[in-house]
C-alpha cells in the first residue's frame, strides 16, 4: 500500500524536511508519499519547504475544530500523519480515525520530560536542570494523551557536563532527523503496528531491516511498549 502522508508542523519544519529528503532518497521503493503539509501558523517556515517540494500546504483557521481537520485530511486522501514540531493538541476525531497511523517525534527519552507544555527548549532546559546524563529523541503513536502513546523507537545522545541548552538541542535534533523518517518508513511498510490494547508491535531487529536506509546514529525500536506511563 502506498500511504498518503500528511506532515504537521508549527515552525520551520526541519523534521518535515528530513522526511522529504528521506522520501527522495528512497525513490521508487518508497511506501509513502508526502501528500499534504499542515500548519497552524500563517508565517511558519515549513510552508516554504512545502512549496519547494511541490507539496500542497494548508494553514488551519481553527486547529481545535476536529470535524474540519478530519474533512481536510479525507479530502486529500490522507492515510498516515506525522506530527513534526506541531504544537497544538490534535482533536480526538483525528486521533481516533487515524489510530495506528498517527505519529509524533518528541525531543526527550519519553516518558521523561513529556506532557503538556514540554516542547522545544523547555525540554532541554529541564533535562539539564535534572542533571541527566543522556537525552535523545522518541517517536510514538499519538492518542488523546499528550506524549502518552505507545513508544516505537528512540535515539539516544549523551548530555555533556558543559552543555548549553542550544548545544543539547542541536544534538537531539540531529537524532530526530535520523530516527523520524525511518520510523515513518517502518510504519508505512507495516513493520510496526499498534495493537488493539494500545501497544506497539515491532518486528525483530527493525533497526537493521534491509528496507530502511542506513542511519548515522544508533536507533532503538521498542516492541510491546505500554501506551501510557
Amino acid at each position: 500500500m502506498m500511504h498518503r502522508l500528511a506532515l504537521f508542523a508549527s515552525g520551520s519544519g526541519s523534521n518535515v524536511q528530513a522526511i522529504l529528503d528521506y522520501h527522495a532518497a528512497l525513490g521508487a521503493s518508497a511506501p509513502f508519499v508526502p501528500a499534504l503539509v499542515v500548519t497552524d501558523r500563517a508565517k511558519a517556515g515549513v510552508l516554504a519547504r512545502a512549496a519547494a517540494a511541490s507539496v500542497p500546504a494548508v494553514v488551519l483557521d481553527a486547529p481545535a475544530d476536529g470535524p474540519a481537520m478530519r474533512a481536510l485530511l479525507e479530502a486529500h486522501g490522507i492515510t498516515m500523519i506525522a506530527l513534526a514540531g506541531y504544537l497544538k493538541f490534535v482533536p480526538t476525531e483525528v486521533t481516533a480515525q487515524w489510530r495506528g497511523a498517527l505519529l509524533n517525534v518528541h525531543p526527550s527519552l519519553l516518558p521523561k520530560f513529556g506532557g503538556p507544555g514540554m516542547y522545544g527548549h523547555r525540554v532541554h532546559k529541564a533535562v539539564l536542570a535534572a542533571g541527566e546524563r543522556e537525552s535523545g529523541a522518541t517517536v510514538h503513536f499519538v492518542d488523546a494523551v499528550y506524549d502518552g502513546g505507545a513508544v516505537i523507537g528512540r535515539a539516544r545522545v549523551a548530555v555533556h557536563s558543559d552543555d548549553s541548552t542550544d548545544a543539547l538541542a542541536a544534538r537531539v535534533l540531529r537524532a530526530e532527523h535520523a530516527l523520524y523518517p525511518r520510523t515513518v518508513h517502518a510504519v508505512a511498510l507495516g513493520l510496526v503496528t499498534l495493537t488493539s490494547d494500545g501497544r506497539a508491535h515491532v518486528v525483530p531487529n527493525l533497526a537493521h531491516h534491509a528496507a530502511l536506509l542506513p542511519s548515522p546514529v544508533v536507533l532503538e525500536f521498542a516492541p510491546e511498549t505500554p501506551s501510557h506511563f
